[in-house]
């Protein structure tokens, strides 16, 4: 196993070290092995085990090179880098796009709990806790692979092979899919009590955490059991393997309900309100680890120890402290989605019947808007470390033409001028120029401010938040609404918009499946949740329907669960140069789709589930394949 258990002395000492008789060799402790029971006699060599455990927790979105591309998987934004455009000239997703099968990592997981549970030695209260926070891993993984591949083996013991040449008694069947959300859920139940009731412990499992889980999967459950059910029925295997009866789907909501309930009325959490500026505490509450009261569960970063590079490769490539940077530049599709303070849905007004409008700053355009959306999104006229950034596209002639550049800095003799100036910003955008602000826009979310966070000899501690306090109240939301609760389901959803700024509350005549939808987009947005959001749904399959997208599509239907959403766009804003017109010196905008944008997404029946790779099925004949594959 990696890093820490071992059953056997892997050193042999060579000659010329000085002759030992074998037995004064063998009898030395090794220095560089954690053996077992050595180990389980000491809380701080369990803690280092367990340190290396919760660093494996799998993401599919994080802050992690090869995670945060993924944030331009779903048309949320475009990845500026010039090696990942591929996303967006492909039109369908492989079925084995989300596949994962990590029996090793859970066979550890077993071992663990095996040595927890008869760890003597131990204070019972450690005994228990560590217990606890082996099956609170496993079943993070457990959960991880359900919302993948649906049903999978449940294996809850560490198997090993006898070297019989017979393996059929390691082989087993995929459970139902039902099972594995049934496991999640009494294995929270189980040990929640065991594990401490601590709102300050942020990166080790605590009892909010397991409930938060046990709420989110058993949400996933009634989601899929209502929705798959009614609009993919082909989407399921005769043994349950795949697809839960609509029958399940009352009982998991209810079950989601009561776990995110005993989080809300448990106290030690709230949402984050620490700064007047909206925008700005909504963004702060990523990056704060000081007494946070939303973070229930995370994965930490340190400086010097255990650092990411998201920083240095998103920045405004303005103010880069290195030669690159902005990278994830979110789509026009996302920043519209955005309410209007009074709760209605429009697109960006960028023009009046067939006129641009013009705008005296370029913020102007986004005013009156939900305040996550500057605490999201880096807008044009905005700034990043108290400098403005330099996002512009380039001047708009009186005639609406556009004089522009193909490189940053670039400059130009604009009519009527004697002398060359700069005729793009430094962050663009500049069709086809990575690193430049392709879409109109950055991203602003868990972007460090901190001086050297953007260097890559530092790097930054800003910490991946797996599990808060606003989604807890999302979750209760949801589910309370699925029951008819309607009172309370609009209580809980208010409480969340009330945070952004949208003061008028919603009533509970104006709650609609359409809303939760909405809400889980602009504030859990690159989270890691658009993906199984979609898939629990069974909204995929509508919402990346294979369609090309125009500019009267983008701006149709804003706010609805199934509008279309298959391209990125962008907005680009312009100064506009017309010596004498009194709109001179204003700022006009232009919807465009960037040039990396070919082909539309389409997501097929057989993506619902993950393909399970033909060696493994080859390793054991007990599986059954995914539908639609």
């Amino acid at each position: 196993m990696k890093r820490y258990y071992s059953l056997m002395i892997l050193a042999l000492l060579v000659l010329g070290f000085g002759c030992k008789k074998d037995d004064e060799f063998l009898n030395k402790e090794p220095k560089n092995i954690l053996l077992e029971e050595a180990t389980w006699k000491d809380k701080t060599l369990i803690v280092s085990v367990l340190a290396d455990l919760y660093d494996r927790i799998p993401d599919y979105q994080g802050l992690l090179g090869g995670q945060w591309q993924r944030f331009g998987d779903f048309n949320e934004a475009l990845i500026s880098n010039n090696g990942d455009n591929w996303r967006f000239q492909n039109q369908d997703w492989a079925y084995g796009e989300w596949s994962t099968w990590d029996y090793g990592f859970i066979r550890e997981l077993n071992l663990f709990i095996q040595q927890a549970e008869k760890a003597t030695e131990l204070e019972e209260v450690d005994r228990k806790r560590f217990f606890a926070e082996g099956r609170f891993l496993r079943a993070l993984m457990y959960f991880d692979h359900v919302k993948r591949m649906g049903g999978v083996p449940l294996i809850l013991e560490p198997m090993t092979y006898d070297f019989s040449g017979d393996p059929t008694y390691l082989q087993h069947p995929r459970a139902k899919e039902s099972e594995i959300y049934d496991f999640l859920i009494s294995e929270m139940e189980a040990i929640k009590g065991d594990l401490p009731n601590t709102p300050g412990t942020k990166s080790r499992a605590t009892k909010a955490a397991a409930l938060a889980l046990e709420a989110r999967a058993a949400l996933y459950a009634g989601s899929i059991a209502k929705y798959g059910s009614s609009k993919t029925p082909e989407v399921t295997l005769p043994g349950g393997e795949v697809g839960i009866p609509a029958s399940k789907a009352q009982g998991y909501y209810q079950t989601a309900l009561k776990a995110a309930q005993e989080i809300i009325t448990g106290g030690g959490y709230s949402l984050y309100k620490k700064k007047e500026n909206l925008s700005d505490n909504f963004s702060s509450l990523f990056l704060d680890k000081a007494n946070n009261p939303e973070v229930i569960f995370a994965e930490d970063y340190k400086l010097k120890s255990k650092m990411h590079d998201f920083t240095v490769d998103n920045q405004p490539y303005s103010m880069t402290e290195e030669s690159f940077g902005g990278r994830t530049n979110p789509s026009l599709n996302f920043v519209q989605s955005f309410e209007l303070l009074n709760n209605t849905f429009a697109p960006i007004a960028n023009v009046s019947g067939t006129d641009y409008i013009f705008y005296d700053n370029p913020q102007d355009i986004f005013a009156g808007r939900d305040a996550r959306l500057a605490g999201t999104v880096i807008l044009p006229g905005s700034s990043f470390r108290n400098r403005p950034v330099d996002i512009w596209g380039g001047f708009m002639l009186a005639d609406k033409s556009i004089v522009t550049g193909t490189r940053v800095n670039e400059q130009k003799t604009l009519p009527g001028k004697s002398a060359p100036e700069v005729i793009v910003g430094r962050d663009g955008p500049i069709a086809g120029q990575e690193f430049t602000a392709q879409t109109g826009f950055y991203i602003r979310k868990y972007l460090d401010p901190t001086i050297g966070a953007g260097s890559l000899g530092t790097k930054s501690e800003v910490w991946w938040i797996r599990y808060r306090y606003a989604e807890v109240l999302l979750n209760a939301a949801e589910a309370a609404f699925e029951l008819d609760q309607k009172n309370v389901a609009v209580g809980y959803l208010n409480e969340v918009r009330d945070r952004a700024g949208l003061k008028t509350p919603l009533t509970e005549g104006e709650l609609s499946f359409d809303r939760f939808v909405q809400e889980r987009r602009v504030e859990l947005a690159f989270e890691d949740h658009m993906l199984w959001d979609m898939k629990r749904w069974r909204l995929a399959g509508a919402v990346w329907n294979g369609s090309q997208m125009t500019e009267a599509d983008l701006k149709a239907n804003i706010g609805k669960a199934d509008k279309p959403n298959t391209q990125v766009f962008g907005l680009i804003p312009y100064k506009y140069y017309a010596p004498g017109d009194p709109n001179n010196g204003k700022w006009v905008f232009k919807v465009a789709k960037p040039n990396a944008v070919t082909n539309p997404d389409r997501f097929r029946l057989g993506n619902y589930y993950s393909y399970i790779a033909d060696n493994i099925i080859a390793n054991n004949p007990k599986l059954v394949r995914n539908p639609n594959q």
